[in-house]
């Protein structure tokens, strides 16, 4: 376990929380502008650290709320930034929808490597509370995220989320500029919902996209047909394989179907 040491402060980094922290202001900076953030905004911090972004965002919006799980980095936060609203706790485990109320949330973070993929299902379901979220993340599920059909990073994430948001990749950061440094790249994302579901039946759909996916290297028609009635669809796309379909694809897909009798 390495220790990283910021204004004094020695905190002992924990593997488990995939904690690695962003040491190029350039950086943070660059993130904030691309996040569209404002004085108005109402800001949520995931996992602010040593306050590498949050020194940033300060700049444009002077009261915002963090989460930071981190007992110790929780105090070192509450102890320098006294002026925010500082919930110490698990991300997953937040009410987005309660600090949404008065206003949508703009996400920002640096968020761990460990729990990204739940992290953006948790924001994926509450959508509708979102303006936007800026995230950098280990730059292989970024490319996951981001990714076009007919290609290896093709699948579940992209899908769903590109189905129901605006996915923008912003920029790569090379793991030189973090402490302690990760064996990988990262890179920073802009997730924007969409302002309404192109799909009625948004949860079903997604039910739907991991079945279609549950075997990759089957055709639609062998894993979709324990689950659904599929008379009504064309024989030729369900010999297709679920990577070979774009986003308005499985949407034409899903409308079609019809769960067995």
């Amino acid at each position: 376990m390495k220790n990283v040491q910021y204004k004094h402060t020695e905190i002992a980094v924990k593997k488990k929380l995939g904690q690695n922290f962003l040491t190029d202001r350039n950086i943070t900076r660059k993130i904030v502008a691309s996040s569209g953030a404002g004085p108005l905004d109402n800001i949520l911090e995931i996992g602010p650290g040593f306050g590498a972004l949050t020194r940033e965002i300060i700049e444009l919006c002077p009261v915002f709320t963090v989460v930071e799980k981190d007992p110790k980095l929780a105090e070192f936060i509450r102890t320098e930034y006294p002026q925010l609203t500082l919930i110490e706790g698990d991300f997953l485990d937040i009410d987005l929808v309660a600090l949404a109320t008065k206003k949508p949330l703009r996400v920002l973070g640096n968020i761990p490597y460990s729990i990204t993929t739940p992290i953006l299902f948790r924001l994926l379901e509450n959508r509708r509370s979102l303006v936007s979220a800026t995230l950098m993340m280990q730059h292989e599920v970024a490319m996951r995220i981001a990714a076009m059909p007919n290609t290896k990073e093709y699948g579940i994430l992209a899908v769903q989320l590109q189905a129901f948001c605006d996915i923008n990749y912003l920029f790569k950061v090379g793991r030189k500029v973090f402490r302690p440094q990760p064996g990988v790249d990262s890179a920073v994302i802009l997730i924007t919902p969409k302002k309404e579901d192109p799909i009625e039946d948004a949860d079903g759909f997604r039910r739907f996209v991991r079945i279609a996916f549950h075997q990759r290297r089957k055709t639609l028609l062998n894993n979709l047909k324990e689950s659904y009635n599929l008379d009504t669809v064309e024989s030729d796309t369900l010999k297709l394989r679920a990577e070979a379909l774009s986003i308005e694809n499985f949407f034409q897909l899903f409308r079609q179907l019809k769960p067995p009798q």
